[in-house]
């Protein structure tokens, strides 16, 4: 079975519908610590410039131990997905009894919109998060 195309194609490189982006640590943009948690340092991937904003992606590391809570917030966003390379990361979310622990190789599908709150994680955490839109919001909630 074949499926349909959403578009006419193949495609030239000059009317692709994305740009073409390699992401490698050793000559992109470093980390760096202009992200909203300051025990951990973001590299961007590259992949709002490549799609026009539609998706960001960003390479997340531990820098130092995690000694407080994210706090109850949500997302003003479409899709959000983290994949975990190394160590794990603990959330709870809103109505969900259970703490949600996300280990190296696991993927989580994070409901888009849903409070939720990043309790803990491993002093060696890296993960990729993926987002959509890239450019989003972030609103506090109060408890």
């Amino acid at each position: 079975m074949t499926a349909q195309t959403r578009y006419p194609g193949p495609l030239s490189l000059a009317n692709a519908k994305t740009a073409l982006n390699l992401s490698d640590p050793l000559t992109d943009a470093a980390f760096d610590r202009d992200g909203p948690r300051a025990n951990v340092e973001y590299r961007d991937l590259g992949l709002a410039k490549a799609t026009g904003g539609k998706i960001g992606a960003k390479h997340i590391r531990a820098i130092r131990p995690f000694d407080k809570e994210t706090g109850w917030h949500w997302h003003d966003m479409t899709g959000h997905f983290v994949y975990v390379l190394k160590g794990w990361i603990k959330f709870k979310f809103e109505n969900v009894p259970d703490e949600v622990v996300v280990k190296a190789g696991m993927c989580l599908s994070q409901p888009a919109g849903v409070p939720h709150n990043v309790v803990n994680q491993s002093d060696d955490l890296e993960l990729i998060e993926i987002n959509l839109p890239a450019d989003y919001a972030t609103i506090d909630l109060e408890r």
